[in-house]
């Protein structure tokens, strides 16, 4: 819908950002994203089919979302409404409502745009169910975050979720060819600086546009080849697209953790510096380092754990950036540790019996009676100190009376330092059957 100024042909002569002009008009002029506007996509069947459903679009800034939303008004006979979460509150949307129940009243469907859906809280998010069940609203909402997380189980069962994926080189350099053809000249940028170009939008199209606008804004025509140092040297250096308080913070330690995990260093190390150059918490990561340390290799390398500790211990003392140091020998360390999950396994397996087995008193016989009156009843009859008993190993009983199969929950495998607790184990387990027998 045109706005006064534009009907009027008043807003021709305003300068219009080079992402403006290279707005799509068509949802197959949208790049990189066939798996939904390409000719088999999900959204193009849909439009084949002539039913559109609520729906979120979810991924990464700069791959789309709110272009596809806006197009989706010309393909559809549903009238066209968009709000930001970020700016909307509830009398905000009481009005929406209110319009598109008119508007159903009259015979006509209402498109409505979220944007930033997430930023919504729950009872609001709530708020959109009645009117997506009648069909007041086809709602479309856009997020940054994954919606398993962010948004309530009851919209995400009423709308199909759409997931948009990062520019990959190609449709970046599909964005630069378009760009190149609207400004009717070449980028003047060498090989090497395309390439560090692609690098610095970091799959974000909206970033790669605003980039090339700017190189066309400071090149005059006719300069040679910017190199890839001139380039740096032009934008400045981009922080890299990282929220740590979002999905990017939870998505890189997980990378980080499974790498370690997966016993590759050089992954770790990677991981590790991209959650550094993000401006990460230093203590957060040292946190987590602690966490690797006793699940993914526990008593197989007890050192670990004191590796861990140590390098949390010594980015309190030096601070950044050399602190950061030990952060990267501790990753190192335990990548490189050998892996068990032996201990944690069994604490689960702990955890769970206790609990489904309530609140069992401990056998009698190793309870102390410090009265008569729990002498006379029993407590601490036959025990057997250990110390005395021959091999130092009495082989008793502690687990409680009324659990009359022993469980084992630990079961060291045979890696680093378990493979002497094993070995520990099955020679105690003998005493113990002998004791039996």
């Amino acid at each position: 819908m045109k706005n006064l100024f534009e009907a009027a042909g008043l807003e021709k002569g305003a300068p219009r950002p080079l992402a403006d002009r290279l707005r799509p008009r068509t949802l197959a002029e949208v790049v990189g994203q066939d798996q939904i506007v390409g000719p088999d996509g999900t959204l193009t069947r849909m439009l084949k089919s002539g039913r559109l459903a609520s729906m979120i679009l979810w991924g990464p800034p700069g791959s789309g979302k709110t272009t596809v939303a806006r197009l989706l008004a010309n393909d559809t006979h549903l009238e066209f409404e968009q709000i930001s979460a970020i700016f909307s509150g509830v009398q905000d949307l009481r009005k929406v409502f209110d319009r598109a129940k008119l508007r159903r009243e009259q015979g006509k469907g209402t498109l409505l745009f979220v944007d930033e859906i997430h930023r919504f809280n729950r009872a609001q998010q709530d708020s959109f169910l009645p009117h997506m069940e009648d069909g007041t609203i086809t709602l479309i909402g856009a997020t940054t975050e994954n919606p398993s997380f962010e948004l309530n189980a009851a919209i995400l069962s009423r709308a199909v979720v759409l997931v948009f994926n990062r520019h990959d080189e190609a449709a970046l350099a599909d964005l630069v060819a378009r760009a190149e053809a609207e400004e009717g000249r070449s980028l003047p940028l060498g090989n090497d600086a395309r390439a560090a170009l692609m690098s610095m939008a970091d799959g974000d199209g909206r970033t790669i546009i605003n980039l090339v606008e700017e190189i066309f804004a400071a090149v005059p025509e006719g300069t040679k080849p910017v190199d890839r140092d001139g380039l740096v040297k032009l934008v400045q250096r981009r922080a890299p697209l990282y929220d740590k308080g979002r999905d990017g913070h939870y998505n890189l330690i997980s990378a980080l953790h499974k790498s370690v995990r997966g016993s590759d260093p050089d992954a770790a190390l990677y991981w590790l510096c991209r959650m550094l150059e993000g401006g990460e918490d230093r203590l957060f990561i040292a946190r987590r380092l602690v966490r690797m340390a006793v699940e993914d290799i526990g008593l197989a390398d007890p050192n670990a754990l004191v590796q861990a500790i140590a390098a949390r211990d010594a980015f309190e003392f030096l601070g950044s950036p050399e602190g950061e140091l030990a952060l990267a020998q501790a990753t190192i360390y335990l990548a490189t540790a050998p892996k068990s999950n032996g201990a944690y396994v069994a604490y689960k397996s702990a955890m769970r019996v206790a609990k489904e087995n309530g609140s069992l008193a401990p056998p009698k016989i190793i309870l102390n009676a410090p009265t008569k009156l729990m002498a006379a009843e029993g407590y601490g009859e036959g025990y057997e100190y250990d110390h005395d008993a021959p091999e130092g190993f009495s082989g008793q009983n502690y687990f409680p009376d009324e659990i009359v199969s022993r469980p084992q929950f630990y079961n060291p495998p045979e890696r680093g330092f378990e493979r002497e607790l094993k070995k520990r184990l099955a020679y105690w387990e003998g005493l113990r059957k002998k004791r039996r027998d």
